[in-house]
């Protein structure tokens, strides 16, 4: 077996870092690369599985981590750009995944997020939602009024009763109040 395909599959993975997320273009504030949003939704996916303690927790993780993969060779389409243009994620990762040996897992990890159809699926796609809320809440937080809107759009597509709970929680935090960061915060006292 020559590992020659699989050297081309992690530099490609790599240009995920340097692939940007094209909403916060029209937004007018941010910026993230697809690798960041695919990590931190990793992360959502994680804690929402486990929040609802009857799904394969891994299989999500492993469909978070994946779900944008194909943005390597298509970019980021977001909402506007999806009116014009065809997007054919799907069509890019099977390429991919056609010279790979553990090809056919990859495939059927993101055409079940595709198809939204399992448990584990609909808990993805609302982690990938609540990456995006998140990321637009840290814009509003730092002044960007125009986000707010963008946030009661993307509440709208949660699918799952834990996800809408966690929103409004997400939505009730300041973003800085983790590390103490936020006026009168514990790490300003000291």
């Amino acid at each position: 077996m020559s590992l020659k395909p699989i050297a081309n599959f992690l530099y490609e993975v790599g240009m995920l870092n340097r692939t940007p997320r094209s909403g916060f273009q029209f937004l007018g504030s941010g910026e993230q690369s697809v690798a960041e949003h695919s990590l931190r939704t990793a992360y959502i996916s994680y804690v929402l599985g486990m929040l609802d303690g009857t799904v394969d927790v891994g299989r999500m993780m492993k469909m978070a981590l994946l779900h944008d993969f194909g943005e390597a060779r298509v970019s980021d389409l977001n909402h506007v750009h999806q009116k014009y243009a065809e997007r054919r994620q799907l069509e890019a990762v099977k390429e991919v995944a056609a010279t790979l040996p553990f090809g056919n897992d990859i495939v059927a990890s993101c055409t079940e997020q595709e198809e939204k159809k399992t448990p584990e699926a609909i808990l993805v796609k609302d982690a990938d939602t609540l990456e995006w809320i998140i990321s637009l809440k840290e814009q509003v937080d730092i002044g960007n009024e125009r986000a707010t809107t963008w946030i009661e759009y993307a509440r709208k597509k949660l699918k799952t009763e834990i996800a809408r709970k966690l929103v409004e929680e997400i939505l009730n935090t300041d973003s800085n109040e983790w590390w103490g960061g936020q006026a009168g915060g514990e790490w300003w006292g000291r």
